[in-house]
């Protein structure tokens, strides 16, 4: 097994090592349903590593993708989800950590185990925390992630000069974290402020728009941060359309084929990729391990980051990180 997959394999050996002899009773293996937020090249990659640890592992997944982010999409296929009666498991990215709670406990009252992935429910700590049913939240660590782009971008301009935050939507855990991250980073520098920040809905067409109309306003503006797929994609479609490319500075949230486009070309400056193979992988093994009987599974998992420059856009180490499709 490659190096990408060190850490699921020391992982499984972990979980399942821990794991009961199986008996009659366990016989029978559970079917895990997979609802990402969204179409796009992050959720694609992890059910590729939801895809290969059920392969691994001899199950079945029903994934069902909504055609656009929010609430009032997810939630019908989720509903439909629980109406099939035969899930045990589901993995899912709850699209708003407030409004799917309710949801989520009708999952959990059907007899359906949930983990969430990249996002996750009320403040994310399902220990203490306000929300508690979920077996595990699996994700990044969102506010370091910003911190790490608020530095990057600091440092690309000197440590001065005017921001901008391309974002999605208002009530998602991760993009949240990442603005906040992104923001005590640039209050490190005195001679930097954020200048703004816009919501795009998850819209590429919408950030090319918002962030023209802020390069066009902003006669000072730096730098970009876009802290998710289309927040980043919009952002540097706008950048390169005015003709900035390399004057104001991008930072892309998610390695997607585009973002490292316009990191060759020099029209980003930094791509931060997360481990979406990792999180789909893990959040499998965590259903089989819960199925066979471990009590001790972790109820807060991060997978870590991977820093996309330039410099070393062509190490295989770093490379193996950019979300590819078959």
């Amino acid at each position: 097994m490659s190096k990408r997959f060190l850490f699921i394999l020391l992982s499984s050996v972990l979980i399942l090592s821990l794991a009961p002899l199986a008996t009659s009773a366990q016989d029978d293996l559970p079917t895990i349903g997979f609802l990402p937020g969204v179409v796009d090249p992050f959720y694609q990659v992890m059910e590729l590593g939801i895809n290969q640890a059920a392969e691994d592992l001899g199950l079945e997944v029903i994934t069902q993708y909504p055609d656009t982010w929010g609430p009032t999409v997810q939630t019908p296929i989720l509903d439909a989800m629980i109406a099939r009666g035969d899930l045990d498991y589901l993995i899912i990215a709850p699209t708003d950590r407030e409004q799917m709670i309710a949801p989520l406990e009708s999952a959990r009252d059907a007899g359906i185990r949930v983990i969430t992935v990249d996002t996750f429910l009320g403040d994310g700590d399902y220990i203490e925390g306000p929300v508690t049913f979920p077996l595990s939240y699996i994700g990044s660590d969102n506010v370091e992630g910003g911190r790490i782009a608020g530095r990057a971008l600091a440092d690309a301009l000197g440590g001065a000069g005017e921001v901008y935050i391309q974002n999605t939507n208002v009530g998602v855990s991760t993009t949240e974290q990442r603005s906040e991250g992104f923001r005590e980073a640039i209050a490190e520098f005195p001679d930097m402020e954020v200048i703004g920040e816009d919501y795009n809905l998850d819209d590429a067409n919408t950030s090319v728009e918002q962030t023209s109309a802020v390069l066009q306003r902003e006669a000072n503006l730096a730098g970009i941060f876009g802290v998710n797929v289309f927040s980043a994609q919009g952002a540097g479609t706008a950048v390169v359309n005015a003709g900035l490319g390399g004057e104001v500075q991008v930072v892309a949230f998610d390695a997607t084929q585009f973002a490292i486009e316009l990191l060759r070309q020099g029209d980003v400056t930094l791509v931060i990729a997360q481990k979406p193979f990792d999180m789909g992988y893990l959040g499998v093994e965590f259903a089989m391990a819960d199925w066979r009987g471990v009590t001790s599974l972790p109820q807060r998992v991060t997978t870590g980051y991977a820093v996309i420059t330039a410099e070393n856009v062509d190490d295989p180490e770093v490379a193996r990180f950019i979300y590819e499709l078959p």
